[in-house]
């Protein structure tokens, strides 16, 4: 009883001492302030109509107009029904943003590393390395929370699949079920597959292993039991996954109908993404050393040197004023790998690396070899298009990996494992059973490795031009001189960094070697190691997220700035529509103050996207006429935006004389270019079999009009005096949308490749799209029933553990 309220109270005080530190790191957020993060700007454009809605009337729409004309609001963060697990993370991520996320960072690695039997003190300093591994805390300041979402659960999910192979199977099956659930519920399915490659190379060696000792009626018992766990966890977000999954097949993340490219020429069919946008972020193979020398490679796109700078002392020589040189100088462009942009390294720590190869050395058994494969094949797999042979064979071959881009993000895995492994050979270190000939053995190696690394590179300095695939844009904008001196900043840092890499590395090395020659005691080495880790990542960190990232509630409440195009715009009370062509269809500004038909996602609706491709980015107005794009932000002499009337926008709805059948969607789409949109249609009759009128008469006095509007429901005022075919500027989406005729239900069908029809009898009616998607009410209906038998289960694995440890206490 005693050990275990020793224990309780010692994991207490580590995790009070989580919450100091992502507040002391994060210390704005006590003062109200927020993080200003370009991509959660975005989400707040896209939302905007979505929460609104939810604020005013209490309900959720599932679907917003506000952004690519429509679309579902499954992946802006829509609410579910029964959605305990969200309830649940929200009671885990207590702290304000974004310190919350570097919290269970912390949380989740601690909960890891004692899942592997290491001393508390050991798996705080582990907790540690991996929250302010450089990467972790850069998508933090961008404002990928989702990715951090995921990633932060990671390591507590590992853990319990270390546990219930290690025979811990009741706590192993608890511990791997919940994080399971908050894993998919962190809603990154990319980091989470990205995880699983991790699972898979564990099991691979755990079945080895069992193998070679005769225990597989063991590992088969963990794996039926994880498997249940993992089932039970991704049930409980039953209706995020579905919605996500009915979605994906709507976005371009589907399989795409269309054989043509817009010129005409035959088009590739693949399924998933294409490999060259799948692998347009490839880490270069010598770039992936910035994982040991945070700026070998330049560091970012933007970079402050401030006044340590050659390119400020040039300015300065010019006659530049101080503030405006050292305003320049603090958005270096130093970055010269070959990938389009990167906002910081991915550097995991001098140290940590150095602790890494020394794991390699000291470690024995199971652990050493799924961390060193999961480093391996995650570092292989971030080289994309660098290391064509292996990428082409998992695009083409592994189940869904064609389905996620930006190849270079899979080094996470590496900055989960070298951590691990490199805490476990600190317990090596400090573990009296082990030889102290084999730890210095091991010492020498790994110093004079890293070492040797380190003289290499200041050799083969002389050897990079230090050249950046942007460089080209980068002369047209600054000119050679300016660009010659920004080179010469890339080398000063590649050879400052380089220099304090080995200096991590010496310090390091001496206090283990002071260690093993009983100069130091273990708590001195201990806090030695934990400072020069925290002070290695630490340093890099605060170049790139920063106290000066954070701003005011308010403004990131609002965080595009009305113009007076705008405000013009706003004085139209109507229902229509808005395009920017300067954002196209990657910014949400437009979104955020009227209904647009670009937006901000990583998965845009497919056929939108093949409308830009074959005909809006062409300037071909029709289409926008048919999207009842009323507005057109335009930039006039004074690089002043000014909205531009559309007089012709076909408007909310409209009778049409003609549908045009068409056998195929490269048909249906190339047809729009050549009829008469206000009058005709195109339908895909091989899709819509039942449509067996195509002709018919509009009268003069026919009228629709949109009296009622609410993003998932719409009502409309007809009246004609013959029966005809309505064609709405809404997109067509058929897993929710429903059309009501004077309140009975009626099927619609999709036109102009994009948007809704319907057909009307003669008369007045009253015209209703509702949308109702099933996929909602049939996943909570499978999460309420998950979520009870989870409950369930952790409430007998409490009732249990209590009962076995009162049965102790009465045998003693």
């Amino acid at each position: 009883m005693k050990s275990g309220l020793k224990a309780f109270f010692i994991h207490f005080f580590v995790f009070v001492f989580f919450v100091i530190v992502a507040l002391a790191y994060f210390s704005p957020v006590l003062q109200g302030k927020v993080i200003e993060q370009s991509d959660i700007r975005q989400y707040t454009g896209m939302a905007k109509e979505q929460n609104d809605f939810r604020k005013k009337t209490g309900e959720e729409p599932y679907w917003t107009n506000s952004a690519f004309g429509g679309m579902p609001t499954y992946q802006l963060g829509a609410y579910y029904p029964h959605d305990y697990v969200k309830k649940l993370d929200r009671v885990i991520r207590f702290l304000p943003r974004p310190a919350d996320y570097l919290f269970i960072y912390f949380l989740g690695f601690y909960i890891l590393l004692c899942c592997l039997k290491v001393d508390y003190r050991l798996a705080a300093i582990g907790a540690l390395a991996f929250g302010f591994s450089t990467y972790l805390i850069i998508i933090l300041g961008v404002g990928h929370n989702a990715k951090a979402h995921a990633l932060a659960y990671m390591p507590m999910l590992l853990g319990g699949i270390v546990l219930t192979f290690r025979k811990k199977y009741l706590w192993g099956f608890v511990l791997t079920a919940i994080a399971m659930a908050l894993e998919v519920g962190a809603n990154h399915y990319q980091m989470t597959y990205y995880f699983m490659l991790l699972v898979l190379i564990l099991g691979l060696v755990y079945l080895f292993f069992a193998i070679r000792k005769n225990e597989l009626r063991n590992f088969f018992t963990s794996v039926g039991l994880l498997l249940v766990a993992v089932v039970l966890g991704i049930a409980a977000n039953a209706t995020g996954l579905m919605a996500t999954k009915e979605y994906a097949d709507w976005s371009t993340r589907g399989t795409s109908e269309l054989t043509i490219n817009p010129d005409g020429s035959a088009k590739t069919t693949a399924k998933g993404l294409d490999k060259n946008y799948i692998t347009q972020y490839s880490y270069g193979i010598v770039e992936s050393l910035n994982l040991f020398v945070p700026r070998l490679f330049g560091g970012s796109n933007s970079e402050d040197l401030g006044s340590d700078s050659k390119t400020y002392d040039f300015l300065i020589d010019q006659g530049i004023s101080r503030s405006q040189a050292l305003d320049f100088s603090r958005h270096l462009p130093l970055y010269w790998g070959d990938q389009p942009i990167v906002a910081a390294p991915a550097y995991i720590g001098a140290v940590i690396l150095f602790l890494f190869l020394l794991g390699l050395l000291l470690v024995k058994g199971r652990a050493k070899w799924w961390l060193l494969g999961g480093v391996v094949l995650s570092l292989l797999l971030s080289w994309g298009k660098n290391f064509g042979f292996l990428t082409d064979f998992m695009i083409d071959y592994f189940p869904f990996y064609n389905k996620f881009r930006a190849v270079s993000s899979i080094q996470v895995i590496i900055e989960l494992c070298a951590p691990v492994l490199g805490i476990l050979a600190l317990k090596e270190l400090l573990d009296p059973t082990v030889e102290k000939s084999r730890k210095l053995k091991a010492l020498k190696i790994s110093f004079f490795t890293m070492l040797g690394l380190g003289v290499a590179l200041f050799l083969v300095k002389n050897t990079f031009s230090f050249e950046g695939a942007s460089d080209e844009t980068l002369k047209r904008y600054y000119g050679d001189e300016i660009l010659s001196l920004i080179r010469l900043d890339r080398e000063a840092v590649y050879t400052s960094d380089l220099l304090r890499t080995l200096v991590f590395v010496i310090l390091a090395a001496a206090a283990i070697w002071l260690f093993l020659k009983e100069k130091l005691k273990s708590n001195i080495l201990i806090l030695a190691i934990g400072v020069l880790i925290v002070v290695d990542l630490v340093g890099v960190d605060l170049r790139y997220v920063n106290k000066d990232d954070f701003v005011s509630k308010r403004k990131m409440a609002a965080p595009f700035p009305v113009t007076p195009a705008d405000q013009q715009i706003l004085q139209d009370k109507s229902i229509y529509r808005v395009y920017d062509p300067q954002e196209g269809l990657n910014g949400a500004r437009t979104s955020f103050y009227h209904k647009s038909i670009g937006g901000y996602h990583a998965a845009k609706p497919a056929r939108l996207q093949d409308l830009f491709d074959f005909y809006i980015y062409q300037g071909n107005i029709e289409i926008l006429n048919m999207l009842n794009v009323k507005y057109v932000v335009q930039q006039n002499e004074e690089g002043k935006s000014v909205p531009t009337l559309n007089a012709n926008a076909h408007g909310n709805a409209w009778f049409i004389d003609s549908l045009i059948g068409v056998n195929s969607a490269n048909e249906e789409i190339t047809a729009l270019g050549s009829i008469d949109l206000k009058h005709e249609a195109v339908v895909n009759t091989t899709e819509f079999s039942n449509i067996n009128r195509f002709d018919f008469q509009v009268d003069s006095l026919a009228t629709v009009t949109l009296t009622d509007y609410e993003p998932n429901n719409l009502v409309y005022k007809s009246s004609n005096p013959n029966a005809g075919v309505l064609v709405f500027s809404e997109m067509f989406y058929e897993n929710g949308w429903n059309a009501y005729i004077d309140g009975q239900r009626k099927d619609h069908f999709r036109v102009n490749y994009v948007l809704r029809a319907l057909k009307v009898p003669e008369g007045d009616h009253t015209i209703a799209f509702k949308f109702e998607p099933p996929i909602i009410e049939k996943g909570s209906q499978i999460t309420l029933i998950s979520s009870i038998l989870l409950g369930l289960i952790i409430l007998g694995g409490i009732l249990y553990s209590v009962k076995r440890s009162s049965k102790k206490e009465e045998d003693q």
